[in-house]
């Protein structure tokens, strides 16, 4: 009587494996076997789409498996990221994205049905671009000090044009509150309408990453007066750092890539090393440099500590100045 419960088990077992996925029996070693998706939560044509769809072609032809973007548009960025970290955790769905929306989503937006740190795991930065803090070319201050100066003597908050509940806006009032004034926020959907009514001498300020920021600059568009890389950044020679006068201070769009939590480390190893092969490419690295960004050297157990960091950083910051999402 044992031996035949032993044999149905075996045979139970066996008819189970057959129509478990096919994620679940996959060795490390063997992936990618089949189709991988990167899930770009944005419009197609953004920072983001453009360097998610650079990765899909060199990791394509690092593994000889088919790499493709998919664009899942919408809530900030959230339903793109939700549907990977509801994805099975087999590295088939990974995510790529600005990953300032993970860090200061839980605080915006707390209705937010995953969580960005249990339920995302990360695998590299691929592209890290500063916040360029721009003014109109007629506004008379040549770096922060000078803006700061000419707000108190002004005696009203210069204006600042930013996405409402962005990492943008987050970063303009950690600035202003360090140098001792306000801005006058004015809220936009969306950093290109602030920047074209900056261009266009509408508002006196604005903070976007170089990418978004450096050809208007280069343009005569508008002025440059200090960016937030940790140190001088190779895109936007002679501007000065906001972290030279204000230590540690480093905001920026960091383009990540990641994978649902519980994915084999095996696997995310796979990918990183992948990662990091491509970007030290001269090629890729000059592409790179063309839309204003540079990679980051942090690992994968580097960034997850640095998520959780920005994380409590802007908590904080939205809690102080009752910050909400629309």
């Amino acid at each position: 009587m044992k031996n035949i419960f032993t044999r149905r088990a075996l045979l139970a077992a066996a008819a189970l494996a057959a129509v478990l996925p096919a994620h679940a029996q996959e060795p490390a070693a063997a992936y990618p076997s089949h189709v991988v998706r990167i899930i770009v939560p944005n419009p197609a044509g953004g920072t983001s789409d453009v360097l998610a769809r650079l990765l899909a072609k060199e990791l394509g032809e690092s593994f000889k498996q088919s790499f493709i973007v998919e664009n899942k548009a919408g809530g900030n960025g959230h339903i793109g990221a939700s549907f990977v970290a509801k994805s099975p955790p087999d590295g088939y769905n990974l995510l790529l994205l600005d990953m300032s929306n993970l860090t200061i989503g839980p605080a915006v937006m707390p209705a937010l049905n995953y969580s960005p740190l249990k339920d995302l795991a990360p695998i590299a930065i691929p592209a890290f671009s500063p916040h360029l803090l721009v003014v109109r070319n007629d506004l008379p201050v040549k770096n922060i000090d000078e803006l700061a100066a000419y707000a108190k003597k002004s005696g009203k908050p210069p204006s600042f044009g930013t996405p409402l509940a962005s990492i943008s806006q987050l970063a303009g009032i950690l600035l202003a509150q360090d140098r001792g004034f306000e801005f006058n926020v004015i809220g936009y959907k969306g950093g290109a309408q602030a920047l074209a009514d900056l261009a266009g001498s509408q508002i006196d300020t604005a903070m976007a990453s170089v990418v978004a920021t450096n050809a208007l600059v280069q343009g005569g568009k508008m002025r440059a007066i200090a960016v937030t890389s940790a140190k001088p950044f190779a895109s936007v020679p002679g501007v000065p750092t906001v972290a030279s006068q204000i230590p540690d201070f480093v905001t920026g769009s960091w383009q990540g890539l990641l994978a649902p939590a519980g994915t084999p480390p095996a696997v995310l190893d796979k990918l990183q090393a992948a990662v990091q092969r491509i970007v030290a490419k001269p090629e890729v690295a000059k592409r790179l440099a063309e839309l204003g960004s540079e990679p980051s050297d942090m690992d994968r157990q580097q960034i997850a500590a640095w998520m959780q960091a920005e994380t409590a950083r802007w908590g904080k910051v939205v809690k102080d100045h009752n910050i909400k999402a629309e």
